[in-house]
């Protein structure tokens, strides 16, 4: 243990993916666990994504690719985004990495010097934070809450702002709040950075195939900021591709040819055969994202509904990707004789143990009073854990 860097010692572990191990323990004990935990849809990946990922086998695309990318894929997401979000990015500002958490600290690597500060809103996603501190930058959280649906206002961005800002970390729809800003919301936040010379914008977008109202909007599309927003998005979540690791960025081509080069000294390409399917996804014309999509919405509807009879619980309706997130505050101090709730960790360790139900705590989200639950599970399985939970939390007075 002495002898680990002081920069590996920096860093948390994920909670998300401690809280899935612990699930993944307790059902190779034969316990029966309902897993809430885990940012992953619970489909299977297209077929016509598969079979290209076979053909691509045959074809022997099993060599070494190049750094950014294949050049069909890099034009493929160029398209994409011209065509989806009405955003100019050549293939050349295009870089394919493995998965949008690599795509991220591609670019916090590349942007950000020690001692600079990184603006992150929270609720954030997990890794935001010690992929800052990983750089050697300095984290510098504007918190919102439950009551203003967890967004930030202009006014709280601005104030925030110093000489050492370099970075914001922006993400809608939301991991781990649902929540999804307006383009008007946006537009505030837009014009608070153009007036800030040398401040960047990382635009993550990962959930952008799943909202539940209106059309998506991006960052980028802001012809003021677009040459210091990166947009950040990848095939996981809206293609059920999470296990293909395939995230990409669009973003000003000097910082792309940066990115580029980082990347050839840690990964160089990622996995050629990864990327044959991820170019199936992006060309598909099927309808497999609407049919996930919907499926999302009706159990956030079915799972929302339930919630709303838990006592203590103050919830939120989400309006995109698959996550409720609740302020259990209420339940802090309460006990069922051996367990005592002092945060929402406890919480959710309680809710394991009791309910075999695996849900994350907020902590690690920068929202304590919160509980992080994933509605990527079947609309059976998301009424039982309801049923467990509400048994068990009904037992702490």
């Amino acid at each position: 243990m002495e002898y680990l860097s002081d920069r590996i010692k920096s860093l948390s572990v994920s909670q998300t993916l401690a809280m899935a191990q612990k699930s993944r323990d307790m059902k190779e004990q034969g316990i029966d666990v309902i897993n809430l935990s885990i940012g992953e849809p619970d489909f299977n990946t297209p077929d016509d994504i598969k079979e290209a990922a076979k053909k691509a086998i045959d074809d022997n695309y099993t060599h070494y690719p190049p750094v950014p990318g294949y050049a069909d894929l890099r034009k493929a997401i160029s398209d994409k985004f011209r065509r989806e979000n009405d955003l100019d990015y050549s293939p050349e500002q295009v870089i394919v990495s493995a998965g949008g958490k690599h795509s991220i600290i591609n670019v916090v690597l590349s942007l950000v010097n020690p001692g600079e500060e990184v603006i992150i809103i929270a609720p954030y996603w997990v890794s935001y934070y010690d992929q800052i501190i990983l750089a050697g930058g300095k984290p510098v959280v504007l918190k919102t809450s439950i009551d203003n649906n967890f967004k930030l206002t202009s006014e709280e961005l601005e104030a925030a702002i110093t000489s050492k800002t370099r970075l914001i970390i922006f993400n809608s729809p939301s991991n781990p709040t649902g929540m999804v800003y307006t383009r008007d919301e946006m537009e505030s936040l837009a014009r608070v950075i153009e007036k800030h010379e040398g401040l960047f914008l990382i635009s993550d977008e990962i959930y952008e195939h799943i909202t539940f109202s209106g059309k998506h909007e991006s960052m980028a599309s802001f012809d003021y900021i677009y040459d210091r927003v990166i947009t950040v998005n990848g095939v996981s979540k809206g293609y059920a591709m999470t296990g293909w690791r395939i995230g990409y960025i669009g973003a000003p081509l000097w910082l792309a040819k940066a990115v580029n080069k980082l990347q050839g000294q840690f990964t160089s390409g990622v996995s050629s055969i990864s990327q044959r399917a991820a170019l199936a996804a992006i060309e598909s014309t099927g309808d497999s994202r609407k049919i996930m999509r919907d499926a999302f919405l009706k159990r956030r509807d079915l799972i929302c509904g339930l919630l709303k009879d838990f006592d203590g619980f103050k919830i939120r309706v989400p309006e995109g990707a698959f996550y409720v997130f609740p302020d259990v505050s209420e339940y802090f101090g309460k006990t069922d004789g051996d367990h005592r709730i002092n945060d929402s960790t406890d919480l959710a360790m309680y809710i394991l143990e009791k309910a075999h139900v695996a849900v994350v705590g907020g902590a690690g989200f920068g929202a304590p009073d919160c509980l992080r639950l994933s509605y990527a599970a079947s609309e059976e399985e998301l009424i039982e854990a309801c049923r467990r939970m509400k048994a068990a939390l009904a037992k702490l007075v």
